[in-house]
């Protein structure tokens, strides 16, 4: 069983994330809930994460999932009241503005092509994306090489963020190993037990390879595109 502030923080989060997107700061989490410092959100926060209300997203500073919500819950986000005193109400609150966990680093692994495979680099680059661009799971990003996606509103230089995975649907957009040496973005498609790799250009014809020859190393997850 929760206490009330342990409620009231559990649905603070909820709705924020729900409304933004991203996880309130603690600094946010110490004022929704009238709390003296930190210390006391970090006590939370930890309380709900050993009964498996939350979790911290990895690679992320203080982001947090909802995992769950107690049965009946009804506690909204303590609202502090001004006090009778006019001299002593606080001051006006500025609008919220994304914490700065908003930003995080993923790998960025050279480039890929959006055409004939070409290698995959890795490399020790990271990139800067918005928190708000990925979901949960581990990512990293590649720059797109090549003109075979431009149907897709993939471009030849923009950075395809990538959910790493071995799984994928059909119709997804995969990072595909092929043969173990090349990598390419395109659709996946499965038939008559061979995998069809299709580009989003008319220009190209379909890359048709044996099940063993082809390894899924991701999916499309966002793109990020520059403007010079």
């Amino acid at each position: 069983m929760l206490t009330r502030k342990q409620h009231e923080l559990l649905r603070f989060i909820q709705v924020r994330l729900e409304d933004t997107g991203i996880s309130p700061s603690f600094e946010e989490m110490k004022e929704a809930l009238d709390l003296k410092s930190k210390s006391g959100v970090h006590r939370l926060i930890s309380a709900l994460e050993e009964r498996g209300f939350i979790r911290r997203l990895p690679n992320r500073a203080r982001a947090l999932e909802v995992l769950k919500q107690p049965e009946n819950i009804t506690t909204k986000p303590a609202v502090r009241k001004a006090p009778a005193n006019s001299n002593d109400a606080p001051r006006p609150r500025t609008p919220l503005t994304a914490p700065a966990n908003d930003v995080i680093e993923i790998p960025l692994h050279g480039r890929i092509a959006a055409g004939v495979p070409i290698e995959a680099l890795e490399g020790q680059s990271t990139l800067p994306v918005p928190a708000a661009l990925l979901g949960t799971g581990e990512h990293y990003a590649l720059e797109v090489s090549g003109d075979s996606m431009i149907e897709a509103g993939i471009l030849d230089g923009d950075f395809a963020l990538v959910k790493k995975t071995n799984t994928a649907r059909d119709g997804e957009i995969v990072v595909a190993l092929v043969r173990g040496e090349e990598a390419t973005l395109k659709y996946l498609r499965r038939e008559n037990g061979m995998v069809r790799l299709d580009p989003a250009n008319a220009a190209y014809e379909p890359q048709i390879y044996g099940s063993a020859e082809v390894e899924v190393q991701g999916k499309l997850a966002g793109l990020l595109r520059r403007y010079n």
